[in-house]
């Protein structure tokens, strides 16, 4: 059975996924969270220290189910292509990257760490599954692999961006298509 402190997290990951920091209130965390009005005082300093926390917990979540698509495969394109082709939920935005759409989020540093921490993480993992693929022969050794990194998350978090705009879920897959696309370009 879950703790409080673990409902009052979820609530607060899902709440500002589905809101932003800005438009979440203490009292909605507590309502979705059926906890009294104390529990979240007794766990936490405040809004901004459980909001961390969710963060934190939301970017724990999807660096696990990153790590896994990455893991998956033989070659680096595979991997790669895996972490485009990870389910997620375009219409609803990204879980992380959502958030620095909230200017309150951007303004603060310590409600921005986990995001940025989070992305820091991501483009020098993606960058290291390309290496061991310009490093076997796999992609040319005048890839930047950086570089790809961090054209493959803006692909990714653009095709979120697209399809909430456009409501079409296809509006991401065109996006992760065309990541893949220029990816087979750097085949050696």
């Amino acid at each position: 059975m879950k703790a409080t402190k673990e409902h009052l997290v979820e609530a607060a990951a899902e709440l500002l996924w589905e809101r932003g920091y800005a438009a979440t209130s203490p009292a909605m965390i507590q309502k979705r969270s059926h906890a009294g009005q104390g529990s979240m005082y007794h766990h936490f300093s405040g809004k901004a220290d459980l909001a961390v926390t969710a963060m934190r917990h939301s970017a724990g979540q999807l660096r696990l189910a990153t790590e896994t698509a990455l893991d998956s495969g033989t070659t680096a394109l595979e991997r790669v292509g895996a972490y485009l082709d990870m389910e997620r939920t375009p219409l609803a935005g990204c879980r992380v990257g959502r958030l620095v759409q909230d200017p309150d989020v951007v303004a603060d540093d310590r409600l921005r760490a986990p995001v940025e921490e989070f992305f820091t993480w991501l483009q020098q993992r993606i960058a290291d599954v390309l290496a061991e693929g310009v490093r076997s022969g796999e992609l040319r050794p005048d890839t930047d692999v950086a570089a790809m990194a961090s054209l493959l998350i803006a692909a990714v978090q653009g095709g979120y961006v697209l399809a909430r705009a456009q409501q079409d879920q296809a509006a991401f897959r065109r996006a992760t298509e065309a990541a893949k696309s220029a990816l087979a370009h750097l085949r050696a």
